[in-house]
Protein backbone atom coordinates (compact mmCIF):
# COMPACT_ATOMS: atom_id res chain seq x y z
CA UNK A 1 0.00 0.00 0.00
CA UNK A 2 1.40 3.39 -1.00
CA UNK A 3 2.21 5.91 1.72
CA UNK A 4 2.95 9.61 1.76
CA UNK A 5 6.48 10.97 2.04
CA UNK A 6 5.61 12.32 5.49
CA UNK A 7 4.42 8.90 6.71
CA UNK A 8 7.53 7.19 5.35
CA UNK A 9 9.78 9.78 7.01
CA UNK A 10 8.08 9.17 10.33
CA UNK A 11 8.32 5.40 9.95
CA UNK A 12 12.01 5.61 9.04
CA UNK A 13 12.78 8.31 11.59
CA UNK A 14 14.06 10.59 8.86
CA UNK A 15 13.87 14.27 9.68
CA UNK A 16 13.06 17.04 7.24
CA UNK A 17 16.68 18.24 7.38
CA UNK A 18 17.99 14.74 6.66
CA UNK A 19 15.60 14.38 3.72
CA UNK A 20 16.84 17.66 2.25
CA UNK A 21 20.51 16.78 2.75
CA UNK A 22 20.29 13.19 1.52
CA UNK A 23 18.10 13.92 -1.50
CA UNK A 24 20.15 16.87 -2.69
CA UNK A 25 16.97 18.77 -3.55
CA UNK A 26 16.29 22.37 -2.62
CA UNK A 27 14.76 22.88 0.79
CA UNK A 28 11.71 24.67 -0.60
CA UNK A 29 11.07 21.83 -3.06
CA UNK A 30 11.28 19.16 -0.33
CA UNK A 31 8.93 21.20 1.84
CA UNK A 32 6.41 21.46 -1.00
CA UNK A 33 6.64 17.71 -1.64
CA UNK A 34 6.14 16.92 2.05
CA UNK A 35 3.12 19.19 2.21
CA UNK A 36 1.79 17.61 -1.00
CA UNK A 37 1.74 20.98 -2.72
CA UNK A 38 4.07 19.84 -5.49
CA UNK A 39 4.06 16.78 -7.68
CA UNK A 40 7.74 15.95 -8.17
CA UNK A 41 9.37 15.09 -11.48
CA UNK A 42 10.45 11.49 -12.10
CA UNK A 43 14.05 12.41 -11.17
CA UNK A 44 12.91 14.06 -7.93
CA UNK A 45 10.79 11.01 -7.13
CA UNK A 46 13.81 8.75 -7.57
CA UNK A 47 15.90 10.88 -5.21
CA UNK A 48 13.24 11.02 -2.49
CA UNK A 49 12.46 7.31 -2.81
CA UNK A 50 16.16 6.41 -2.56
CA UNK A 51 16.42 8.29 0.75
CA UNK A 52 13.31 6.55 2.05
CA UNK A 53 14.48 3.13 0.82
CA UNK A 54 11.36 2.32 -1.18
CA UNK A 55 10.52 2.28 -4.89
CA UNK A 56 8.88 5.47 -6.18
CA UNK A 57 5.67 3.59 -7.00
CA UNK A 58 5.23 2.84 -3.27
CA UNK A 59 4.89 6.55 -2.49
CA UNK A 60 1.78 8.71 -2.87
CA UNK A 61 2.78 11.70 -4.97
CA UNK A 62 0.32 14.44 -5.66
CA UNK A 63 -1.68 17.28 -4.35
CA UNK A 64 -3.50 17.07 -1.04
CA UNK A 65 -5.21 20.39 -1.57
CA UNK A 66 -7.46 21.09 -4.52
CA UNK A 67 -5.97 23.16 -7.29
CA UNK A 68 -7.83 26.44 -7.54
CA UNK A 69 -8.00 29.17 -10.12
CA UNK A 70 -5.54 31.90 -9.28
CA UNK A 71 -6.81 34.49 -11.74
CA UNK A 72 -10.17 35.59 -12.99
CA UNK A 73 -13.52 35.73 -11.32
CA UNK A 74 -13.77 31.98 -10.73
CA UNK A 75 -16.97 29.98 -10.56
CA UNK A 76 -20.25 31.63 -9.97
Amino acid sequence: MAQSVEDLCQAGRITYVQLVERSGLEETRVQAILLQRWTPSPAERQRIAAVLGVPPEDIVWGHATPIQHLYGSGPG
